[in-house]
């Protein structure tokens, strides 16, 4: 029976942040169920809630609406698996060894906290994309359910051929059908919307879009029609999400069970475009996130301007469960649970310890000799976006004879690529695929495309020092590798697509290949001026 889990009288106050007990903070009497909701590949501000005109989501807007919008969600890693290990663990990439890396084979002595939660009482599972890519066995070769068992039995006939078959919905309504009276759930939503590949022209044509509706196409693509057609067709499949989140919340409605579900919704990295995904800039790790919890968030339709990161999901989850982390056999987390902000009263910030986050990256995808990564830490605190590149010698897309594999094939990079090498415009091309300095400053209150490099301007100069020294003591705690000097490791681990491993190679020695997720024309026939 419920009654036997933890009390939440006491979740949501005085936590040693400053709050006091004359506050009244919204409790419940049993463990909460909790639906996360995933969208694969969406930057932050692409919501309806957010202000963007040009999609249409009613299913996040009413979470914001009946609970709260955060302003400041990050990825401590703008890539899918990596973003996803951070948020199911609780711990940043670098804390994960061979999980920092895209398709890795993940380490078996890390939980996650749906396997905690599902050893502690409550019902589990995910329909769609759930952890991944990569490889997760137990110590005996038998496969992990890091998000839970599946429920992809269903099916349907999608508006576009790009858009998943696999009934979202209707699995959800397999889960709950199954899910035990006297047990509370935990349930995985993950869209594989918007991830490429789309339907050229799909969001004018199904989604009857005007690409006029576009206020802004960034400073660092070509304002083409080509390219708002590409943004409107992703606004298309973001919207497809959207559709079975509304579905599910009625659903949850009717039931009676909407009042004592945590509903977070999100998404794992940002939109599937060049200089966005799998880079470390404001539109790639800067996320979508809403959560709503009737029975357990103070004064809903606040605007929370906290600085958050996935790696407080993980404490949250459990702590609201009321599962003891230590006991629970998760590693130890820098995350911080989100109860704190579940109790604020008024917009803005609610514990102003939240005034930063950290990320970074090392392999996401092949196409650099030996499988070589990119890899990079920053900080972003109040207005400044800090990265240090560890190799800038390196190509940060991945090399162009190989077709810059670390983006996405899609009509925006082909059509970039198509400008360079008809000698129309380079500049596009060296924004989003050219060689990067040591180091990269961006004030991204005024500069949110991350344009003009500020590392020489002696205005900021002092800043830069502060956060350059935050940055290393943080990782030094942190015990991240690549500041103790033994980065290296990480490029020790095995890549876990074995079709795509040795990639460089394997395609200079002549192997026809293509890794599927680019266009043939993105492959470089001619040499590139490093």
């Amino acid at each position: 029976m419920r009654n036997k889990y933890y009390s939440l009288i006491a979740v949501m106050f005085m936590m040693a942040f400053g709050f006091t007990a004359c506050q009244q903070v919204k409790t419940s009497s049993s463990p909460p169920n909790i639906l996360f909701c995933i969208a694969d590949d969406a930057s932050f501000p692409h919501m309806g809630a957010y202000g963007t005109q040009w999609v249409n989501t009613p299913g996040f807007d009413r979470v914001a609406k009946e609970g709260l919008l955060f302003m400041k969600c990050y990825t401590p890693n703008a890539k899918c698996a990596p973003s996803r290990s951070s948020l199911l663990t609780g711990r940043n990439s670098w804390q994960l060894e061979q999980a920092a890396n895209h398709w890795p084979h993940f380490p078996t002595k890390f939980k996650t906290y749906v396997e905690v939660l599902g050893e502690n009482g409550y019902f589990t599972g995910f329909t769609g994309k759930g952890w991944g890519p990569g490889r997760a066995v137990t110590a005996d070769g038998s496969p992990r359910a890091l998000a839970g068992p599946a429920f992809q039995e269903h099916t349907l006939t999608p508006p576009t051929g790009k858009i998943s078959p696999k009934d979202y919905f209707k699995n959800f309504l397999d889960f709950l059908d199954q899910s035990p009276d006297d047990q509370p759930w935990c349930f995985w939503y993950g869209g594989h919307e918007p991830h490429r590949a789309y339907e050229y022209g799909s969001g004018v044509q199904v989604g009857h879009k005007s690409m006029e509706s576009i206020d802004q196409v960034p400073e660092f693509w070509p304002d083409t029609d080509t390219v708002r057609n590409d943004m409107l067709d992703y606004a298309l499949e973001l919207e497809y999400f959207d559709q079975q989140l509304s579905k599910m919340l009625a659903e949850l409605e009717a039931r009676g069970q909407l009042d004592n579900t945590i509903v977070v919704v999100t998404a794992d990295n940002g939109m599937p475009f060049p200089r966005i995904k799998a880079q470390e800039y404001e539109m790639s790790n800067h996320l979508p996130l809403a959560i709503m919890w009737p029975q357990g968030i103070s004064h809903p339709g606040r605007r929370v301007d906290d600085f958050v990161s996935f790696i407080d999901f993980a404490p949250t989850f459990l702590e609201v469960a009321g599962v003891d982390w230590q006991a629970s056999g998760m590693k130890s987390t820098p995350g911080s649970s989100l109860t704190d902000i579940f109790a604020g009263e008024s917009d803005g910030i609610n514990n102003p310890e939240r005034n930063f986050v950290v990320f970074g990256k090392e392999r996401h995808d092949v196409g650099r000799p030996d499988d070589a990564g990119y890899p990079i830490r920053g900080i972003i605190k109040r207005d400044y976006l800090y990265v240090k590149n560890y190799h800038p010698e390196r190509w940060p897309a991945g090399n162009p004879e190989t077709g810059y594999l670390a983006t996405d094939g899609g009509a925006t990079k082909s059509e970039i690529l198509r400008m360079r090498r008809q000698g129309v415009d380079a500049s596009y091309w060296q924004w989003n695929f050219g060689k990067r300095p040591a180091e990269e400053l961006y004030n991204i209150s005024e500069d949110p495309a991350c344009m003009n490099n500020l590392v020489e301007d002696p205005a900021v100069a002092d800043y830069l020092t502060s956060l350059r020294a935050q940055l290393e003591t943080v990782l030094q705690r942190q015990q991240d590798p690549r500041v103790l000097g033994q980065g290296d490791i990480f490029q020790t681990y095995e890549y876990s697509d074995e079709n795509s491993r040795n990639f460089y190679h394997r395609y200079m020695a002549g192997e026809e290949l293509n890794a599927g997720w680019v266009e043939p024309s993105d492959f470089e026939t001619e040499p590139i001026e490093d």
